[in-house]
């Protein structure tokens, strides 16, 4: 029993007018109601024993009865309304399993024959006949949590091929973003993600916990499992915002960050508040070796710890993550010559190669991630990718490959498409930043608290001494 609930509610070829169906169903009681109560005192005195049909018709007062009959139409648009206002998810799920219904129909997923019909009377025989569907795929729809999970039978039948590849339909005719493609034993399961920007979340909602940084209501980037970011985006797509959200957000946990900013913007302007944030060329490859001959001292100092076990993490010995923040990484690889070009590119290969296991992770962010500036394979290991604001199709391909996605332009700052990991391509909402919030002054409280709870700890451990 629970299986068939998780199952969702079946499409059927009915639902093809389900809407229309179930509006009839809910309203003509409703209609019926106001019209009865508008003519309650004349039924009520109605003798029925005695009265005819012809003496009913005389006795109708035609205005009153129109008039009634118009007040129950207002009604009955006053429980449209408000059924939309506060049931809007459930109208929703209706349009859905409709539009699923005639997906099918339509493109004539189903098998039928036909069937003459009876004749009213038996001896004679009929020459009308319709059509019956003999077979319906099964294919079940469920809501929860913002979540749309349809369910597909795969039968071997000869519209698999049809069933297997519905995201693009699903997408474009649900008008929801596809988060997940799951193909289990018998079925295929598609999870969209319905009403995205409805997901966006404020930045004071930003979490980040157990080795995950929560980006939307339904999207989080699981740094300890898929490491490194790779964010691209044009002028004005709300990348920079984006960045400073990240950075505040894992100022709250214990990881050390370094920010490296060629273009001395706002990124830059954060060395006044907090450590480690350089603009210079010379200071930005001191960091970057630095941050390289970390992650291999950590390497091999894990393995000498007396809580070390093969295949744990660095959280598991309660080390704290470590973040290299890159901004407008293909302009600082530009200032580099060919020897220094090499010799930066091949430690970042070494850190997004083994940077995962020791807690050391990357995130780039550029305007287009030429592969001439993220060679070797050093792209494909960005596990988490964001895309912001206005791209062309071959940026979109560098960022996610090859892909049917379609990408549509909306004029929202802070809107792009994400892959978190799973090849899977999504509309995706940066963190919401209100109106006058200053991030230099929220990450210098968060980096001054910082640097007081260290000093305090260091201050108890001399006295301990």
């Amino acid at each position: 029993m629970k299986q068939l609930f998780l199952r969702g509610k079946r499409i059927r070829p009915t639902d093809k007018d389900l809407v229309f169906h179930t509006a009839l169903a809910a309203l003509f009681p409703v209609f019926l109601l106001v019209v009865l109560l508008f003519h309650i005192r004349q039924i009520a005195g109605t003798n029925w024993q005695e009265v005819s049909l012809s003496q009913i018709a005389q006795d109708v007062n035609i205005p009153y009865l129109l008039f009634s009959m118009d007040v129950a139409g207002l009604v009955c648009l006053a429980v449209i309304l408000l059924f939309w206002r506060y049931r809007r998810d459930e109208v929703k799920q209706l349009i859905h399993r409709q539009k699923l219904a005639r997906m099918v129909l339509e493109n004539k997923w189903y098998e039928s024959e036909q069937r003459k019909d009876d004749a009213f009377f038996k001896d004679l025989s009929s020459s009308r006949s319709k059509e019956t569907i003999t077979y319906f795929p099964k294919i079940y729809y469920r809501m929860k949590q913002g979540l749309l999970h349809i369910r597909v039978e795969i039968t071997l039948g000869k519209y698999q091929e049809q069933l297997l590849n519905l995201e693009k339909k699903l997408e474009s005719g649900l008008y929801c973003e596809l988060t997940d493609k799951e193909l289990k034993d018998s079925y295929v399961e598609y999870t969209l993600l319905y009403d995205t920007i409805a997901s966006r979340i404020s930045i004071e909602d930003v979490q980040a916990k157990d080795g995950r940084l929560r980006l939307m209501e339904n999207v989080w980037w699981d740094y300890d499992k898929l490491p490194h970011m790779l964010i691209a985006g044009g002028t004005g797509g709300g990348k920079t915002y984006f960045i400073l959200t990240l950075i505040e957000a894992l100022l709250r946990t214990n990881a050390v960050l370094f920010v490296l900013d060629p273009k001395n913007a706002d990124p830059a302007d954060l060395q006044a508040v907090m450590p480690d944030v350089y603009y210079k060329k010379d200071d930005m490859l001191a960091c970057i070796d630095r941050f390289y001959e970390e992650m291999m001292k950590r390497s091999e100092d894990m393995k000498l710890m007396e809580n070390y076990r093969t295949g744990e993490n660095y959280a598991y010995l309660g080390l704290p993550a470590n973040f290299l923040i890159f901004d407008e990484y293909v302009a600082f690889m530009e200032m580099l010559g060919t020897k220094e070009n090499a010799a930066v590119l091949n430690k970042l290969k070494q850190i997004v190669m083994l940077g995962r296991q020791a807690g050391f992770f990357l995130i780039l962010a550029c305007q287009r991630p030429d592969a001439k500036y993220l060679g070797d394979g050093i792209r494909d290991q960005f596990n988490f990718r964001v895309a912001l604001g206005r791209m062309s199709e071959m940026g979109y391909g560098m960022m996610f490959g090859e892909t049917t996605k379609d990408f549509f332009l909306k004029q929202i700052k802070g809107r792009g498409y994400v892959d978190v990991g799973t090849s899977v391509i999504s509309e995706f909402y940066t963190p919401l930043v209100p109106k006058g919030h200053d991030f230099l002054r929220e990450i210098g409280i968060l980096s001054q608290n910082r640097q007081d709870g260290q000093a305090a700890c260091e201050a108890k451990a001399a006295g301990t001494d």
